[in-house]
């Protein structure tokens, strides 16, 4: 085999690989470099019903006047809040408000005319495209955008209009507009304690034009050398 001929071949190897290099570029660019999301599921019928508490959530309590009693209160791996003063509450199935009228109920027999603030914080994922990705105690009456602020903000590669609700492994249709989906709390979204919010990947990215580019520029250089 002469020297031509395997410059040649070397040529159009060095090509394939190029050519294969981009291709792996453009395809990892179209999906986002991401897994697909879950299939959508419908929303479930008592998405907004009586919020209640699981364990790992916490409860704020605020009593104004009395700052003995302020903190916030973690419900057990039992359903167990424990409070100073009343003692043990178990929530198991226990809408928030009958949890608050108990609390101000046992608190008003003991403090008269005293001002209490009950705040219900639940756990919740957010994670994706933000910069502190983790768990988190959110207070219902936030947004989704106030919850991914909490975590650090959306990373400059996230498509905020693409949030996502992840709940039981199944994503969980939420309005897509995105100025309701600004101003709604997640009370009113029918966010649950141990829900996922998921900020996704935009398809295409600085990172991925870069790679994408730099394969092509590589098609071009061996194609521009062996001619």
């Amino acid at each position: 085999m002469t020297a031509i001929s395997l410059g040649r071949m070397h040529m159009r190897r060095l090509l394939v690989a190029a050519a294969l290099l981009a291709a792996a570029a453009m395809s990892a660019a179209a999906c986002g470099g991401a897994p697909p999301p879950p299939a959508p599921g419908p929303l479930v019928a008592d998405s907004v019903g009586p919020l209640a508490l699981r364990p790992g959530d916490v409860v704020k309590i605020q009593v104004f006047g009395h700052d003995e009693l302020n903190g916030e209160y973690p419900v057990d791996e039992n359903y167990l809040l424990l409070l100073p003063i009343i003692g043990e509450i178990n929530v198991r199935e226990m809408a928030v408000a009958d949890l608050r009228r108990r609390i101000r109920a046992e608190f008003g027999q003991l403090y008269t005319q005293s001002f209490i603030s009950i705040i219900p914080l639940f756990r919740v994922a957010v994670l994706g495209e933000v910069n502190r990705p983790g768990l988190y105690s959110v207070d219902p009456t936030m947004t989704i955008y106030d919850v991914v602020a909490t975590a650090g903000g959306a990373t400059r590669d996230a498509k905020s209009s693409g949030t996502r609700l992840i709940r039981g492994g199944q994503q969980v249709q939420v309005p897509v507009d995105a100025a309701w989906l600004a101003r709604a709390t997640l009370r009113e979204l029918g966010v649950r304690s141990g829900d996922q919010i998921v900020m996704p990947r935009r398809a295409l990215t600085s990172n991925d034009w870069w790679v994408l580019l730099t394969a092509l520029n590589t098609v071009l250089l061996a194609y521009t050398i062996f001619r």
